[in-house]
């Protein structure tokens, strides 16, 4: 099996630089406003996110996922796609995600067309769109093994992976407290995605071996066949999304309930 770790520099510098930006904004606030909005925890959840993000695309995981094993692939999704993202969006909450950009920055973003496209991205209906067709298109077999061939598509679909995840996320938590979605509809939006990735997860159990590039593959590691290894793919994913998407429900649900009981005639607080 495959043990290279590959410092990829583009992926380098970006992780550099979001931990740059993240560092000026948290020392920025730190000195408004203290450890209320800039504590300890924020810092350590963006940056293991970053980290994750960072692993999955100079790790072995990429060597393995690009040459031998489809299961190694989708654990390089998920970390881009899923877990990355929602650690990065955590240690966004509050006041954070404003500062992330210097003034001059954010003064020239407010101006620009890239504040309406962000805009337009962040509403519920359109996150959700993108995020399911990224996960729905790049798992279409001839998609899937146009990216493992040529290297400029492959780079094209990690980054709409972390796009994807990132607006998913932003829907579901809510960082900077925008309340586009009630409590009840990000539960709702989070089941959402559930779904579809429980869809694709169920497509590449249920059937024959999908991906050419991957049933070509020789001397494959733990001596598993192609069907064994998109089987064991599908349910890596399947475990991460309940994992991940299953405990926001749970917090998301729980607090929709606390908010409407009172509501209900009868309750009593107790």
């Amino acid at each position: 099996m495959e043990t290279t770790w590959t410092l990829d520099p583009a992926a380098v510098a970006l992780a550099v630089t979001a931990l740059a930006l993240y560092a000026q904004a948290f020392l920025r606030l730190r000195a408004r406003s203290g450890a209320t909005h800039a504590d300890v925890w924020r810092a350590v959840l963006f940056t293991a996110g970053v980290g994750v993000s960072l692993m999955g695309l100079v790790s072995p995981v990429d060597a393995v996922g690009e040459d031998q094993l489809l299961t190694a692939h989708m654990l390089q999704h998920l970390l881009l796609g899923d877990l990355g993202p929602l650690l990065i969006v955590l240690g966004l909450r509050g006041p954070l995600s404003v500062f992330l950009l210097p003034p001059p920055v954010l003064r020239a973003f407010a101006h620009s067309p890239l504040r309406r496209l962000v805009s337009f991205l962040l509403r519920p209906r359109v996150s959700f769109a993108v995020w399911a067709a990224v996960w729905v298109g790049w798992h279409v077999p001839a998609a899937y093994d146009a990216a493992l061939a040529h290297p400029a598509l492959h780079a094209a679909e990690h980054a709409s992976f972390a796009i994807a995840g990132l607006l998913a996320w932003t829907q579901i938590i809510d960082p900077a407290r925008r309340r586009r979605l009630s409590v009840g509809q990000r539960a709702v939006f989070a089941f959402g995605m559930l779904i579809v990735s429980g869809l694709i997860a169920e497509v590449m159990v249920a059937t024959h071996p999908l991906y050419p590039y991957y049933i070509d593959v020789q001397d494959r590691p733990f001596g598993w066949s192609a069907g064994q290894d998109q089987s064991r793919a599908a349910l890596l994913m399947m475990a991460e999304q309940i994992a991940t998407l299953g405990t926001a429900m749970t917090f998301l649900v729980r607090a929709h309930v606390e908010r409407v009981a009172p509501e209900v005639p009868g309750f009593e607080k107790r």
